[in-house]
């Protein structure tokens, strides 16, 4: 992928130094396949024109001061997708990851996964292995893909990981608490997102970031993901800024 910018983050611009901004986004990217049958071509088409508003996504992130983005890449029930689908998605990330590594790394981006990463092939997770490696130690901003990711999946791996711990005699469970069951998930160490883009008309979750959206900010919005771009995004940032959040308080 190519980011516009310097290897650095743009500082906000006055437009957006006016608004809150979220410290962590995260995006459902949804629409690439009715994308592309309504322009008559094959869902890849789709997939890699979504590639491109990524791109431009992630550039006004950077720009506007988000630290931290979090795309649903492939959720757990896409592999009943058709074989021929989930190669190519497959194959597109492995092709954008080999070539775009690099610029992601100059720009101090911070490359994580999160989800069943054991379903992959082995040339996918050699190569996930590689960009996390490579960019661990960025500090800019943090890109995190849900790959093979579903929520109540991640749940189940959490809890199986304090079950362990109880069974080893190292956790009692009466002591289990909130932050302990968060510091289990795939997700340890990141901020809950502040706001959740949806595109595409759907209004649901999808079995995405269950746990960790629980006082987040919801935006649901009609563009087809290969037509949400830097403008369609800023709107969702604008539409952030004038919520009111108060997590359970009094009016």
């Amino acid at each position: 992928m190519q980011f516009s910018g310097s290897p650095k983050s743009k500082p906000p611009t006055p437009e957006t130094s006016q608004q809150v901004i979220p410290a962590h986004v995260a995006i459902i990217m949804d629409g690439n396949g009715r994308w592309a049958k309504a322009r008559g071509l094959p869902r890849t088409a789709g997939h890699k024109k979504g590639a491109d508003s990524l791109r431009n996504v992630l550039d006004a992130c950077r720009d506007s001061g988000v630290r931290h983005l979090t795309i649903y890449a492939f959720s757990s029930e896409n592999w009943k997708r058709s074989s021929e689908e989930v190669n190519d998605l497959m194959q597109l990330l492995k092709h954008y990851m080999e070539q775009e590594l690099e610029t992601l790394h100059q720009n101090r981006i911070r490359l994580r996964f999160i989800g069943d990463l054991t379903m992959l092939d082995k040339d996918i997770k050699k190569s996930i292995h590689h960009a996390v490696e490579l960019t661990s130690r960025n500090t800019d901003f943090n890109f995190i893909v849900a790959l093979s990711y579903g929520s109540r999946q991640e749940l189940v791996r959490a809890a199986r990981k304090l079950a362990s711990k109880i069974k080893a005699g190292e956790l009692n469970p009466d002591d289990i608490t909130e932050d302990m069951l968060a510091d289990a998930l795939d997700t340890s160490g990141l901020p809950e997102p502040d706001l959740l883009i949806r595109t595409g008309g759907e209004q649901r979750l999808s079995n995405f970031l269950l746990w960790q959206s629980a006082y987040t900010e919801f935006y649901f919005t009609p563009v087809l993901w290969p037509d949400f771009g830097g403008a369609e995004f800023k709107a969702a940032l604008q539409d952030f800024s004038q919520r009111e959040r108060r997590y359970g308080t009094a009016e």
